[in-house]
């Protein structure tokens, strides 16, 4: 396949965000029909457009949106991509049915968790009304009537003249895939949010609704699957492309085993509760993304053995 760009194949496209790491990527592959892998934030449509620009492109030159999950650093310009052209767009099968959650559902179930969690009121409404927000939010991102082919866990497709096989990698996100492919003889992953080398990806899942309970398995399953890839280049949505994926994956095994016997340790200290963990956890740092992370690891830790829970005035308190 010839590109248009004399830079090589796979271009990556960086954004400034407010949040850690401080920076977003998603990846334009280049061929006779461009393939856009992930798009950015939905603030960033200028900077989105300079990057095109720089590679002799607009928004309308892109042929195939891919996505790899629904997140909304990864999804913000499909709608400018989708204004300005007639891509065909691909993204996980399971982003359907999420997508069509009832908004009511969902918020009686996120409160049903944090009061059982103990979370104060306020902060209880603050997580349903931000698990709602990105409900909403994130199905007008990503319309679901505008997605051409849903792809499957496991599934192989051909995507712009590229053979891809969908990886399903969860824990991060429950619907996530990675896409494994070939690109000028090298065999690659399209890894969005997993196989990140400077850090691992906390485990939000899909944050406090009720599958909290088997996001650690979950991120166990997908790092079976990618220590069982043989690729040579990996392509993250944070931190620089790499060759390292195998020592990624254990390095997340390590961190997860980590984070679970640091939860534990705290439960034996007296930290009782999910709002007292994540707290001593997150210290100075704001603890928003290490609720899900928090409460996913003491679900887990219970179903193992390793505490035990007993539910005192509506709220559930652990025991090492």
């Amino acid at each position: 396949m010839k590109s248009r760009s004399e830079q090589g194949r796979v271009h990556r496209l960086a954004f400034d965000v407010d949040w850690p790491p401080g920076h977003v990527a998603c990846y334009l592959v280049d061929g006779p029909e461009p393939i856009l892998v992930d798009a950015a934030t939905p603030d960033r449509e200028a900077a989105f457009r300079d990057r095109l620009a720089d590679l002799d492109f607009e928004p309308g030159d892109v042929e195939h949106v891919l996505v790899t999950h629904p997140h909304v650093d990864h999804i913000g310009q499909v709608p400018t991509v989708l204004a300005e052209g007639d891509p065909t767009v691909h993204a996980p099968a399971g982003v359907r049915e999420r997508f069509a959650r009832d908004p009511d559902d969902l918020a009686a179930r996120v409160r049903h968790n944090c009061v059982a969690a103990g979370f104060p009121e306020d902060l209880r409404e603050t997580a349903v009304e931000m698990a709602v927000d990105s409900l909403e939010r994130d199905s007008a991102l990503l319309n679901p009537d505008r997605v051409d082919v849903w792809l499957d866990p496991g599934e192989r497709a051909t995507v712009g003249g590229l053979a891809v096989e969908a990886v399903h990698v969860p824990g991060h996100q429950a619907d996530h895939l990675g896409y494994r492919t070939e690109i000028d003889g090298a065999a690659v992953l399209l890894a969005g949010d997993m196989g990140i080398e400077p850090f691992r990806p906390v485990v939000m899942h899909d944050g406090l609704d009720d599958g909290h309970r088997e996001a650690f398995d979950a991120f166990d399953d997908a790092l079976d699957r990618l220590a069982a890839l043989d690729v040579d280049r990996v392509y993250p949505g944070h931190g620089p492309v790499h060759d390292d994926l195998a020592g990624v994956v254990e390095r997340d095994r390590r961190s997860l085993a980590d984070r679970l016997e640091g939860v534990r340790d705290l439960v034996a200290d007296g930290h009782a509760t999910v709002p007292a963990v994540a707290m001593t956890l997150a210290g100075d740092r704001d603890v928003r993304y290490l609720v899900p992370e928090t409460m996913s690891a003491l679900a887990h830790l219970e179903r193992i053995g390793a505490v035990t829970s007993e539910t005192v005035d509506g709220v559930r308190r652990y025991d090492a």
